[in-house]
């Protein structure tokens, strides 16, 4: 295919500025995109992340206001073989 492949070294300087410029200009706005998705994908997976922290925190706290704990104190009574004397003179 003849002329697909335009020869760089044919074109004019200011014609090869325009191109050079360009060509920063799309590295330059590459650059800002990537680094703008990088920082929202940072965003999106940190929201998302706290969000889940939170809703397993509220299902935990859940969990444990489900039963009612209280302190307390046992206690034990002795158990006796023989019953003690009838007092009143019954006897």
């Amino acid at each position: 295919m003849p002329g697909a492949r335009p020869d760089l070294r044919k074109r004019s300087l200011p014609e090869r500025i325009v191109y050079a410029v360009l060509l920063l200009a799309v590295l330059v706005l590459g650059f800002f995109f990537l680094v703008t998705a990088l920082i929202a994908t940072v965003i999106l997976a940190g929201t998302i992340l706290l969000r889940l922290w939170w809703v397993r925190r509220k299902l935990a706290q859940a969990a444990e206001d489900e039963f009612i704990t209280t302190e307390y104190t046992v206690v034990e009574r002795e158990k006796l073989d023989k019953l003690p004397p009838a007092e009143g003179g019954h006897g």
